[in-house]
């Protein structure tokens, strides 16, 4: 019986702490909206426009790394057959193997440093590209909040329970949508090291 009345006692303090809540919130005359921003930025146009743009930048790296890719591999199969049935001492004496051997070495560390460059090339483009992103989200926000009579808006992923009338996700979507369709998205460079 202990843990029912242990249970009852909870939710009456919950519900004496709401009670009591209420009215200190509606005193202070604070209205809080709700958006969902993951949702905002999957299916404005602005952030579907990003997405593509992302996609694009990131196929255009894979083709420009392909060739180096595909001569790695063609490389690498003739290699494999000039050593195959090749003893340790016969490719030690080879002095042209061992050459050949050490040029696709230097043209795989080439292709993964490469490589390495493009994926942070793309983190920096994909970075840059929301930062703008929310830039412009940053004055539809405000529309909102100020047509709304609002003075906080938080994300609904910090939010414990928000009733349906408070999301202004939809909202914020049309209105972005409206004012900023389209997003610049340029492929960003890393910096270029001097030369040693």
């Amino acid at each position: 019986m202990l843990p029912i009345k242990s249970m009852l006692a909870a939710i009456a303090l919950s519900v004496g702490v709401a009670s009591v809540a209420a009215p200190i919130a509606t005193a202070q005359g604070t209205t809080v909206l709700v958006i969902d921003q993951r949702k905002i930025m999957a299916t404005s146009l602005a952030g579907k426009d990003i997405q593509q743009k992302i996609t694009n930048i990131e196929n255009a790296m894979k083709n420009e790394l392909r060739p180096l890719a595909t001569q790695i591999e063609n490389d690498g199969k003739a290699l494999d057959a000039k050593t195959t049935g090749k003893s340790p001492e016969a490719l030690r004496a080879d002095a042209s193997l061992r050459t050949e051997a050490q040029n696709y070495t230097n043209k795989i560390q080439n292709y993964e440093r490469r490589r390495n460059i493009a994926a942070q090339e793309l983190s920096l483009t994909e970075r840059k590209a929301w930062a703008d992103f929310f830039k412009a989200l940053r004055p539809v926000l405000q529309e909102v909040v100020s047509e709304r009579g609002a003075q906080i808006i938080v994300d609904r992923s910090n939010a414990v329970y928000a009733s349906p009338s408070s999301d202004a996700t939809d909202l914020a979507i049309q209105k972005l949508n409206a004012k900023t369709p389209t997003i610049s998205v340029v492929r960003q460079k890393m910096p270029t090291q001097p030369a040693k």
